[in-house]
């Protein structure tokens, strides 16, 4: 056996699934002298890949499987794997494991699969015999080997044609054989087909029958669907003549609810003007207050200048008289004024409040009217109501004139009995001219020069505020 102890790889293919012609086996000696080394030689063609499991045996002739070999050594890689052209190896077995009989045995090239590459002619392990030894025969015994060679030879042609025949035979019955497998491939194909379109069309068949159910509750459903179409369309045309309907009361509401904003608008207006004469009268009101609580103080001055002029000549108990009755009739005057004024400011309240009380209930007609319009139609969103916007104030000057024009007003008419200053109580006497005296008097005004209106120069402030609002005109 091999020096070495790995087994090769080696299987049981027959030998009809060997390839012979990729390994070839040179220089193959009749045989080798036994107690030798033996050299064997071989080329590698392009039709083989040696890898590293590779290996080269001795088999007796007549083996079946690879395992049956008698002795191995490992094929070594050639130096150049890639090459394209073919490469000559060798490889050495040693005396010691070589067979000691007189069998034919054959080199054998076997890859790492187990499959045999290549084979050589057989060869034997014996000694060498001697070439030159003189056979003597008689003519009788050379006739006799003459006729024995011409049978033998006879019998070869024979059996040589007996085995082509056998050869013809065994190709015939190996094509038959190959069709024979072929068609039985082919009919296992056919049935592998066969089974495999019945399985489909089973599968079809249900698919079929699956989708005329389908189709079934298609029609049901498409039939749905038309009904469902129709009364869709009904209820469309029923909608949009609502819609329609909703759409025209929509206007009427919406060319009411202007008129309501109009309304409410001068409404607003009203109220406004109403509230601006109720401003109005209380300011009157109050300025009255303001004159008849100054009307007292005048009295009290004159009272005062009665007193002073108590040792005067008559003339002047005369014209104190006349100043004082004066003075009393303007006071009845004003308080005549006075409850005229309270009167009128309690009726212009009442038409205040009554005013308001309308006011309101057109706003809550219209809050009624636009719940009414978003109830009406959900699609359509209601402008809200808009504010009316308050107009500015005029600032042409003050509201209700300058506080100041009546209490000057009420002095210059005492100033032709009395000649005193109404700003500082100064007193004059009755020869002196009125000249001097307005001259005097207004000392202590401030003159608008826009509107020509007096203030009072204690009252600077008010004087710039007035004319701050002109600057804003």
């Amino acid at each position: 056996m091999d020096e070495t102890s790995d087994e090769p790889p080696t299987s049981a293919v027959l030998l009809d699934n060997c390839h012979f012609s990729q390994v070839v086996f040179n220089n193959v000696e009749k045989f080798y002298v036994p107690g030798g080394d033996v050299t064997c030689y071989y080329t590698l063609t392009q039709n083989i890949v040696p890898r590293g499991k590779d290996w080269v045996g001795i088999f007796r002739v007549g083996w079946k499987t690879t395992r049956e070999y008698y002795t191995f050594m490992w094929a070594p890689l050639p130096s150049d794997a890639r090459s394209d052209s073919a490469v000559q190896q060798q490889i050495q077995f040693k005396a010691y494991y070589l067979p000691k009989d007189d069998e034919y045995y054959q080199f054998c090239y076997v890859d790492q699969d187990g499959v045999v590459r290549g084979a050589s002619v057989p060869f034997q392990f014996r000694a060498e015999t001697e070439d030159d030894i003189l056979v003597v025969t008689t003519q009788g015994e050379v006739e006799e080997i003459e006729l024995q060679n011409r049978n033998l030879h006879k019998e070869n042609e024979e059996l040589k044609a007996s085995c082509a025949s056998l050869q013809k035979q065994n190709i015939d019955l190996q094509e038959e054989l190959n069709k024979t497998q072929e068609l039985q491939n082919s009919f296992e194909s056919l049935r592998c087909n066969t089974e495999k379109l019945e399985l489909e069309l089973n599968s079809l068949k249900k698919e079929n029958k699956h989708l005329k159910e389908l189709d079934d509750c298609r029609e049901a459903e498409l039939h749905q669907l038309k009904e469902q179409i129709q009364n869709v369309t009904s209820d469309k045309e029923r909608l949009e003549t609502r819609l329609k309907t909703a759409l025209d009361r929509m206007d009427q509401l919406q060319s009411q609810v202007l008129n309501y904003e109009k309304e409410v608008e001068n409404l607003s207006h009203m109220d406004r003007d109403k509230t601006e004469q109720l401003e109005s009268l209380k300011e009157e009101n109050r300025q009255l207050h303001v004159t008849r609580t100054q009307q007292k103080e005048q009295n009290k001055k004159l009272g005062h200048c009665m007193e002073y002029l108590k040792g005067s000549e008559a003339k002047w108990s005369l014209c104190l008289s006349c100043c004082l009755q004066n003075g009393q009739q303007q006071n009845r005057d004003l308080m005549k004024e006075l409850e005229e004024q309270k009167r009128l400011f309690q009726i212009l309240q009442a038409k205040k409040n009554e005013a308001d009380e309308e006011n309101q209930k057109l706003r809550e007609e219209n809050d009624r009217l636009l719940r009414h319009l978003s109830q009406e139609v959900s699609s359509f969103s209601v402008v809200s109501q808009a504010q009316a916007p308050i107009p500015a104030s005029e600032v042409g000057g003050f509201l209700y004139g300058n506080p100041y024009s009546d209490f000057i007003c009420n002095y210059f008419v005492l100033q032709v009995s009395i000649r005193k200053c109404p700003i500082c109580d100064e007193v004059f006497p009755e020869d002196i001219e009125t000249s001097q005296y307005e001259v005097h008097v207004q000392s202590h005004l401030l003159e608008c020069p826009l509107c020509s209106e007096t203030f009072e120069k204690s009252n600077k402030q008010v004087f710039d505020d007035h004319i701050f609002c002109h600057g804003l005109e």
